[in-house]
């Protein structure tokens, strides 16, 4: 968790979205404030086409979910269908249709993409904040004409501690539990890890990683699937049975 307090507001981008700003505020619990407002590190702003998170003074553009365009849309139509490293970490060799828990969805990129290829995707999601902004992208995507029907059918999300979440699942064990938990961004030009910084200093790490492993490998049937940095230890020094790696990062399964 964050090492000091993060003090977050809910703010509208416009009059005309005050109203729905008042509704998340109280619905999460938090403060409704001007966007800017002195004594607020981040502002969970509602705009009119979109959810989005800024910090305070910083200049990083703020961070939404889209699933329509962008990198994700591109991604799904050209980022190499199931030859690419995640669809062979769950499996989608001999399992064509998995169900997947994704742990830790965070802003929900890797569990689009599995249900791109097929599988039927469980996000969990434990910062009412994060989870916010992951459902607001996944409402948007849900009215989309093309990928509308693959967001109803094949992706539900859950908000709420996924160690908890894992041991209430009963006769619903999927066959695959999908791990990527917090891990101190290392190149600070990329976008992708601007964001991820962006959203350690609002939710900070998980220094928990190693129970939630502990309850995803009591939890899946079939494999567990973590994501980590290519340089990265195995998590709780456990040694996986396999290994993906990519330009990036690698898959322990």
């Amino acid at each position: 968790m964050p090492s000091e307090p993060v003090t977050v507001a809910v703010a509208a981008a416009t009059a005309a979205q005050k109203p729905a700003a008042q509704l998340l505020a109280k619905r999460l619990h938090l403060p409704l404030a001007e966007q800017g407002e002195s004594g607020y590190r981040f502002f969970l702003v509602v705009g009119a086409d979109r959810l989005a998170l800024s910090q305070a003074g910083a200049r990083a553009r703020p961070v939404s979910v889209d699933f329509t365009a962008g990198p994700l849309d591109y991604r799904r139509r050209y980022g190499g269908g199931r030859t690419q490293a995640i669809a062979r970490a769950v499996g989608l060799k001999n399992n064509p249709a998995p169900l997947v828990f994704d742990a830790t969805a965070g802003l929900g990129r890797d569990g689009f993409v599995l249900a791109s290829l097929g599988c039927r995707v469980h996000l969990f999601e434990r910062s009412p904040i994060v989870g916010a902004l992951l459902e607001d992208g996944l409402s948007r995507a849900r009215r989309d004409p093309e990928i509308g029907p693959l967001v109803r059918d094949r992706l539900r999300l859950t908000i709420g501690d996924s160690n908890a979440l894992l041991a209430q699942m009963g006769a619903e064990r999927p066959e695959v539990v999908y791990l990527d938990p917090m891990y101190p961004p290392r190149r600070k030009n990329a976008l992708v890890k601007k964001e991820m910084r962006l959203l350690q200093t609002l939710v900070g790490a998980d220094p928990d990683a190693p129970q939630l492993l502990t309850a995803a490998l009591e939890s899946a049937r079939q494999r567990v699937v973590v994501k980590r940095p290519g340089a990265a230890p195995a998590l709780a020094g456990l040694e996986p049975h396999l290994v993906i790696g990519t330009r990036k990062n690698r898959f322990d399964v």
